[in-house]
């Protein structure tokens, strides 16, 4: 699949593994807020990282559809983590729920800890940028 923007890669650089350094895009802009890994009824089906994460990821899906566009639309996902070591022991389920909500599309990604989400029991809080080309 063509994305329908253009991968900044800095000659020389090493490669970006699972994210994007920088992403070129033109069209319509569409932004998400915060989304957390709660279901449509703003429940938490668990309490587990990967769990967590994987819903917030549909949960940007869904917003993005919304708008008619879909995740090879995405060019900057920021996640807020509360527990970076968390984050790191998920990776291998982060990685499977990923490609099969997103596939492989990477765009410009930056993840942040910080001490505590609104919402108690959310373990990450993902917001997205997406360019649909007009």
């Amino acid at each position: 699949m063509r994305t329908p923007h253009e991968i900044l890669h800095p000659r020389g650089w090493k490669p970006a593994r699972g994210y994007a350094n920088g992403v070129a895009a033109r069209g319509r802009m569409v932004f998400t807020g915060g989304m957390v890994g709660w279901n449509a009824a703003q429940e938490f089906e668990t309490d587990d990282f990967a769990g967590q994460a994987e819903q917030a990821l549909a949960n940007v899906i869904a917003v993005l559809r919304e708008a008619g566009a879909g995740p090879e639309h995405l060019v900057r996902l920021t996640w807020y983590v509360t527990d970076r070591q968390a984050y790191l022991a998920a990776l291998k389920d982060l990685g499977k729920a990923y490609r099969r909500l997103v596939g492989n599309h990477f765009p410009a990604m930056a993840l942040v800890q910080v001490a505590a989400l609104v919402e108690d029991r959310a373990r990450v809080e993902i917001e997205a940028t997406a360019v649909v080309p007009e």
